[in-house]
């Protein structure tokens, strides 16, 4: 049967720890490597819901994208969500494991989907940019046309733009989750005249603007559930005795 460090090895292929940024904290984060699993629960955030939903599943693992525990925890108690989130965790001997900016850099399995996922075509990975791809449009369309394919694409219920909605979107850069702007020199360089992210600020926005560049905030949690949707059937391919139940 396949055990929690099977499919945490696995992780660590695709993305190894040692890539991560350094405030990062992936890896295990409760529960044990011998620990056998049936049932695996693949999400962004170890929410509350989220473990209670992986509890009545009868799961033995969560894989979630942003670690729970970020630099030192102080306690466990329950008198705080964090605290409340790991006793589920604990009670419930649940695994958990996260992968964050060391899977944000593996763009095959990050922001190559969501280019794809957004019409896409003609992914180009930049040196300089460790996160977030430039892809093209198949066929010109204006930002009105495309905010409404983001949208749709990520299921989302808006997007937020400065931009004039009849300018033209033909070569787009996408990051999901937050922008880092120290790509904004390379985007410039690429002739880039679109963003997409799920953060923008908004002084960074204003920026891109007098650039000439659209940029659109499409949500931090749309921009980057496509990671693990994606990651939930890589995953059932791997370890077909392992139940995936993806919760978003």
């Amino acid at each position: 049967m396949t055990k929690v460090r099977d499919i945490t090895s696995y992780m660590d292929e695709l993305f190894p720890r040692d890539t991560a940024e350094s405030y990062d904290n992936p890896g295990l984060l409760t529960g044990a490597y011998d620990r056998d699993v049936n049932v695996c629960v693949v999400t962004l955030d170890a929410a509350l819901d989220k473990v209670r939903f992986a509890r009545d599943n009868n799961a033995q693992m969560i894989i979630t994208h942003h670690p729970l525990i970020f630099g030192g925890i102080s306690d466990v108690c329950e008198e705080n969500i964090s605290g409340k989130i790991l006793s589920e965790l604990i009670r419930s001997d649940i695994s958990m494991f996260a992968a964050h900016t060391n899977l944000d850099k593996n763009h095959e399995y990050s922001n190559d989907i969501l280019a794809r996922r957004l019409g896409g075509d003609n992914i180009i990975h930049i040196d300089g940019i460790e996160c977030g791809v430039v892809c093209e449009m198949k066929s010109d369309v204006t930002l009105k046309e495309y905010i409404d394919l983001v949208k749709m694409s990520l299921d989302t219920t808006g997007v937020i733009t400065y931009s004039d909605p009849s300018r033209t979107v033909r070569k787009v850069f996408v990051q999901g989750g937050a922008f880092d702007e120290d790509v904004i020199p390379y985007l410039a360089k690429q002739g880039v005249d679109t963003v997409v992210s799920g953060e923008i600020k908004h002084h960074i926005m204003i920026l891109l603007e007098q650039m000439g560049i659209s940029s659109l905030v499409a949500g931090h949690k749309a921009t980057e559930d496509v990671f693990m949707q994606n990651l939930a059937d890589v995953l059932t391919k791997k370890f077909p005795d392992v139940s995936f139940l993806v919760s978003l």
